[in-house]
């Protein structure tokens, strides 16, 4: 059975391991960016992002197969039938294995052929960038065939154990940037070799650690042709949706490349890097949910999976509005702080990447609770289609003379119709309105974010730009959000849970 308190105790446990785990890898990624665009420039700063978006579109599979190896773990444990994990994890690595393979055929082959043929790579680099695109892919493969061994972390909840390794991940990117100073050959290149060591060394942390303390994960393959056929199904409509997913966030990296120059890829790699590190402190609480999701669903509690939506789609969006807040007030700051080289285009692209930021997290949770239900198809095939059309409608708005914002703007749009789509659907498979969703969902966060402004935006008018005025602006931004937050963005029941949360935390 599923007890909710036991529940909220061991969320609050996660997310704290899990927050302080963002935080420092947050600092040490964004010093790392800044040290790598100093060092490589640029230009080859630009083409190492491009080459990445590439190998991202060939291992779109991995997006699907994780949340399918993940279903199907906590499913499980949720049902108490703990002696069938085995056969998952082994089915799991089964199918891994032979996706591995397929995602470096087509890697060879028509990831290859795209990136000699149309990508625009600056003369004399042409030998280096195919290089790197073979360290990238192999990385991506390895990745991909150890997923199961993070799904059964997750699944167990050891979030310590994950932040641990994703720590150790960040320091070896770090040495990784550090040693490039001190290495005569090409940068870029040993750049790509550094980062694919950090990442296999990584990967055989997370095989290690689970081949030693779960015993599901020490079975290498099984076969059970009923399980593979449900989990390739679920994997299949999960793929066709991030295949989309994939197309929305990285597909306009290759349009600018297309249209404009490598420094234009530069500002949308740093604005993405930024993103990513807002993003993930939202991720971090929603990883820290989605196994009492799917655990509570598979048990039949219908009422705390309705609960964790609403109020994980709201606590999300509060995260990361604490963090962009800032950096949208103060981007012209943060950049002549943080990089010497601020490409054209960064500061806008950065604010509009907190925007993306702001949509993600609060939809989040509905994708979540479609996964726990295992029935995706309707959802990943509606919204699927919506986000395949962001290639052509950001083509369409180059072509037309657009500058290369136009590919941010197209994004917006679509994750806003998306977002309504996704809670409609989801909606009729847990038994709630679209109505009932926006007063549970949407209203308290709608008037925060109109309140939360007006005191930063004091302070921003009132000072020149400086130093000073960045922490000042920060500190008043926290103060707002944090506490508009807490008494206007939550019940007084949701509060007093949140509190007891932490305090048998404490008492533990």
């Amino acid at each position: 059975m599923i007890h909710p308190k036991q529940n909220n105790r061991l969320i609050a446990r996660n997310a704290t391991a899990l927050y302080v785990r963002t935080l420092v890898v947050m600092l040490v990624t964004l010093y790392t960016s800044r040290l790598v665009l100093n060092i490589l420039g640029i230009t080859d700063f630009g083409v190492y992002e491009v080459v990445g978006s590439v190998v991202t579109f060939f291992s779109f599979i991995n997006l699907a197969m994780t949340a399918s190896t993940q279903r199907y773990l906590n499913f499980e444990l949720g049902r108490q039938t703990v002696g069938s994990l085995r056969t998952v994890f082994g089915v799991s690595m089964l199918i891994h294995c032979g996706i591995g393979l397929l995602i470096l055929l087509v890697g060879e082959t028509a990831g290859l052929w795209f990136l000699q043929h149309k990508i625009v790579i600056p003369e004399g680099r042409a030998e280096t960038v195919f290089w790197v695109y073979q360290i990238s892919l192999l990385s991506s493969v390895v990745g991909f065939v150890t997923v199961p061994y993070n799904a059964a972390i997750i699944a167990r909840e050891k979030m310590s154990v994950f932040a641990w390794i994703s720590l150790f991940e960040a320091g070896g990117r770090l040495l990784s940037a550090r040693l490039l100073i001190y290495v005569p050959a090409d940068k870029l290149l040993m750049y790509a070799l550094f980062v694919c060591a950090v990442q296999l060394a990584t990967r055989l942390l997370f095989v290690v650690y689970c081949r030693k303390n779960f015993e599901e994960t020490r079975v290498l393959f099984a076969r059970n042709a009923r399980l593979a056929r449900e989990m390739l199904a679920f994997c299949g409509w999960n793929l066709f949706g991030n295949i989309a997913h994939v197309c929305l966030n990285y597909g306009p990296s290759i349009l600018l490349n297309m249209f404009f120059t490598p420094a234009v890829n530069a500002a949308k790699g740093i604005s993405s890097q930024v993103q990513v590190a807002v993003g993930n402190f939202c991720h971090n609480f929603q990883v820290a949910i989605n196994p009492p999701m799917v655990k509570s669903y598979a048990a039949g509690n219908l009422d705390y999976t309705r609960q964790l939506i609403f109020l994980g789609s709201r606590l999300s969006y509060y995260l990361v509005m604490l963090l962009s807040m800032p950096v949208i007030m103060e981007t012209d700051i943060i950049l002549r702080i943080w990089l010497k080289q601020v490409p054209e285009y960064t500061a806008l692209f950065v604010r509009l990447a907190m925007v993306v930021s702001l949509f993600q997290a609060v939809a989040n949770p509905l994708v979540m609770a479609n996964a726990a239900t295992g029935n995706v198809r309707l959802l990943m095939s509606t919204v699927g289609l919506m986000f395949w059309l962001v290639m052509p409608l950001s083509y369409l708005g180059l072509k037309l003379g657009g500058s290369p914002p136009t590919v941010f703007w197209v994004h917006i749009g679509l994750l806003a119709v998306a977002h309504l789509v996704r809670a409609k659907i989801v909606g009729r498979q847990l038994g709630f309105s679209i109505s009932t969703y926006c007063r549970s969902t949407l209203l308290r966060p709608a008037l925060v974010t109109a309140l939360c402004w007006l005191p930063p935006c004091a302070a921003v008018h009132l000072m020149p730009s400086s130093v000073a005025r960045l922490c000042i602006t920060t500190a008043v931004c926290a103060l707002s959000v944090a506490s508009l937050s807490w008494f206007a963005g939550l019940a007084s029941a949701e509060r007093k849970q949140i509190l007891n949360m932490f305090i048998n935390k404490k008492k533990q």
